[in-house]
């Protein structure tokens, strides 16, 4: 793990770190029960269509011609999705905020809420525009039922972007945010609950600078595809824990290119 500074921080009292524990994992959980549920009844609706021979899946899904129940549907899916993937690699910056919110603030339960409501309100941003991404793949015939890409080109054009932007210098910067959390916080601490929700919102700004390519692989392997969402988020994990000089994201980088390429094939 990456040093920060040599910064002593407080130490947040036991019941308010349990709490703040228990509270990010029910809600992960939550997060994760939800895309589990959803994911199952979409498999169950596509063997039911193919035990019936149907050959307009896409019509049957509901998935060809979107309505704004579809839209809205989808959004909450993407919203979801982003907090079972990107809360858990927000958990050791959500923490040390919080020791230093409780030294500052007296109590660190409010302001922590708003710092994440901040952190997700930026996802929740993504996820509004991965939607509409989603609704222009499927109306182009871009997508399978379960949100796989059809086109070996748009797949392969994916995992090369994302290669590329693995190693760029805007990716090293904000990926070196997400990587010194004292640093980023000590810097940019705002008292309040208004500064704690603007630096949960900076710090949304750093994570999906780092990690919005890395949510479009969704559409190569599957957005509802549990171990591929899995897959993703353990490594976005790895990436933000993790020493810089295993230069794991300029390996996965180089991987990713030249998976792209293979596709092409």
């Amino acid at each position: 793990m990456p040093a920060d500074t040599g910064l002593k921080l407080p130490s947040l009292r036991q019941w308010d770190k349990a709490t703040l524990y228990l509270s990010i994992a029910g809600i992960v959980a939550l997060a994760w029960w939800y895309l589990i549920d959803m994911s199952s009844g979409m498999s169950n609706i596509n063997m039911s269509d193919a035990a019936m021979g149907s050959t307009d899946m896409q019509s049957h899904t509901g998935l060809q011609n979107w309505t704004l129940q579809t839209f809205w549907t989808m959004f909450v899916m993407w919203s979801v999705m982003m907090v079972g993937m990107m809360v858990p690699s927000a958990i050791r910056t959500i923490m040390i905020y919080a020791r230093i919110a409780q030294q500052a603030e007296g109590s660190s339960r409010l302001a922590t809420l708003c710092f994440i409501t901040g952190y997700l309100f930026i996802w929740t941003g993504f996820s509004f525009l991965a939607t509409g991404i989603q609704w222009w793949l499927n109306q182009h015939a871009l997508l399978s039922p379960m949100m796989v890409s059809t086109s070996s080109l748009l797949g392969a054009g994916l995992l090369v972007a994302a290669g590329i932007y693995q190693l760029t210098p805007i990716k090293d910067a904000c990926l070196k945010h997400c990587q010194s959390p004292v640093a980023f916080i000590s810097q940019h601490f705002k008292k309040g609950y208004v500064g704690a929700s603007r630096m949960g919102l900076h710090h949304g700004f750093y994570c999906l600078g780092c990690c919005w390519i890395l949510m479009a692989l969704l559409f190569v392997a599957g957005v509802m595809n549990l171990l591929w969402i899995l897959a993703i988020t353990l490594f976005v994990l790895l990436e933000k824990l993790l020493p810089p000089n295993l230069f794991i994201t300029k390996i996965a980088g180089v991987l990713m290119i030249i998976t792209g390429l293979l596709l092409l094939y």
